[in-house]
């Protein structure tokens, strides 16, 4: 008997949003073209010991040769973002690096089961008050980055943060939010960032404490909003799952990250050690960063040793230690190709002679404004800028030597200037996608960057209403308050 016919699937016509490697493709391709468009143009530069970089000198832009980005140079590109083809210098291949370290680092956790028992117990003692672990690894998370500007190393914490969100019956775009909006308010609003506030405060000419109490009521007003509006979303998926901007993820992030938590083995004393050392390796990481000038390469020497030292405790035997060091390593490896295609964006744009000739421009849009349409204009450019150099410490030195003079003009404070710097920097952080530790951390939680959009435009919103209102009201005052 003949069989009938199959009927041939129908076309799935809805539109998805592109993937995070798609988009950054295409970004390089649009920077490319703009190097044929944008004229060509660098200024003179000269050496700062106190900070170990060139500083742009205002008023001497000028033109140069151009260099417009062909199909040879898309091509390497995402190369380049790595390293340097012509003079190996390292780019992002420290970054790409260390994600993979801490991904087979988690691995050889992961393999001892102590995360998972340690999940299944924390759940059953916080069980009824899972909520207030927003609030405080939020503020943990905004100390870090005010002090120190933390944002690579919050790359480590997503592999953590996400299962423990999901368990306690929220979702994988909670635990984004934690970790994002913590340490990206924390850097808006930093008071001691030596990448952020301190360099471009020398860069501007006045000492990094001018304008703190103003930074520091941006900050306080920006925590509590942002802590606000994630604890109401997560209430809402707690409530209601289906009201989650990642429901249709919800099965296979379960699985993905919580690996059978109603299965996980009894909490024991070997699990406890595995934890603490967990714990004190993240302990040493910050120590290290914040005062004994670690980077990435001791940072990955560090997870390593760490990695390894585990494993030889929880006696996993040198074959499954090895395995579980490279498995957990081949999880993050889309992530460290993500981030070397958000440096090759810069990679070009660099290459084509263009960052000046926009820095240019944005001079010039400021030249005889009256003081609050000055800052608030200034705040715009920054936030133009951003997206083009998501680096805070490299648009410092950047913009802050050719724009903070322009504010004397003005009758604004260069503290001001720096003020209206670093938030703007700080909220374009939060969504650029040339940065590494936005689309690097969104990847690791398996969340699509057009969701991480939808849920956080609304903050987006608040933060600017916060910040262009203090700046206002700093520059009304004169400055900025002290």
């Amino acid at each position: 008997m003949a069989s009938a016919a199959k009927t041939p699937p129908e076309p799935d016509t809805r539109f998805y949003f592109p993937s995070a490697y798609t988009i950054l493709v295409a970004l390089i391709v649009i920077i490319a073209a703009l190097t044929w468009v944008i004229p060509a143009g660098q200024y003179e530069r000269v050496a700062s010991e106190a900070l170990g970089k060139e500083l742009p000198v205002a008023g001497t832009y000028a033109p140069t040769e151009a260099n417009p980005q062909g199909v040879f140079d898309v091509i390497l590109a995402p190369i380049a973002g790595f390293y340097d083809p012509d003079s190996y210098t390292a780019n992002a291949i420290d970054v790409a690096l260390f994600v993979l370290v801490i991904g087979g680092f988690i691995g050889v956790v992961t393999a001892t089961g102590a995360i998972d028992a340690g999940i299944k117990r924390a759940m059953t003692r916080l069980k009824g008050r899972e909520k207030w672990m927003i609030p405080i690894l939020m503020g943990l998370f905004a100390l870090g980055g005010t002090t120190e500007g933390m944002a690579e190393e919050t790359l480590a914490f997503y592999v953590i943060l996400t299962p423990m969100m999901i368990a306690a019956g929220y979702d994988a775009l909670t635990a984004v939010a934690v970790i994002l909006l913590g340490a990206g308010v924390g850097v808006l609003g930093s008071t001691v960032n030596a990448f952020s506030t301190v360099i471009a405060s020398d860069a501007a000419g006045v000492p990094f404490t001018d304008g703190l109490m103003l930074r520091m009521a941006i900050l306080a007003l920006a925590f509590a909003a942002t802590v606000a509006y994630v604890m109401r979303y997560a209430e809402r998926v707690k409530a209601d799952p289906s009201r989650s901007l990642v429901f249709d993820r919800k099965a296979d992030n379960e699985a993905h990250f919580r690996n059978a938590a109603d299965e996980a083995p009894d909490f024991t004393g070997l699990h406890k050690i595995v934890l603490l050392l967990f714990g004190a390796t993240f302990a040493v990481m910050i120590w290290g960063v914040s005062l004994g000038g670690w980077w990435m390469a001791e940072m990955s020497g560090l997870f390593l040793v760490a990695g390894i030292g585990i494993g030889l405790i929880a006696r996993l035997g040198e074959k499954d230690l090895v395995e579980a060091f490279v498995g957990g390593a081949r999880d993050l490896l889309g992530v460290a190709l993500i981030i070397g295609l958000a440096r090759g964006i810069v990679v070009v744009m660099d290459a084509g002679h263009i960052t000046d000739t926009i820095l240019h421009w944005a001079e010039g849009t400021v030249t005889g404004l009256n003081r609050i349409v000055f800052i608030n204009v200034m705040y715009w450019i920054e936030v133009a800028l951003s997206f083009f150099v998501p680096s805070t410490s490299g648009l410092a030195v950047l913009s802050m030597p050719i724009l903070a003079p322009i504010g004397d003009f003005a009758g604004v404070e260069r503290s001001l200037v720096v003020t209206a710097f670093q938030s703007a920097a700080g909220v374009v952080n939060l969504v650029t996608p040339t940065s590494a530790v936005v689309m690097g951390g969104l990847a690791i939680a398996r969340v699509p960057y057009e969701r991480w959009l939808r849920f956080v435009w609304p903050v987006l919103l608040g933060l600017t209403f916060i910040i262009m209102a203090a700046l206002s009201l700093g520059a009304l005052l004169g400055g900025t308050p002290t």
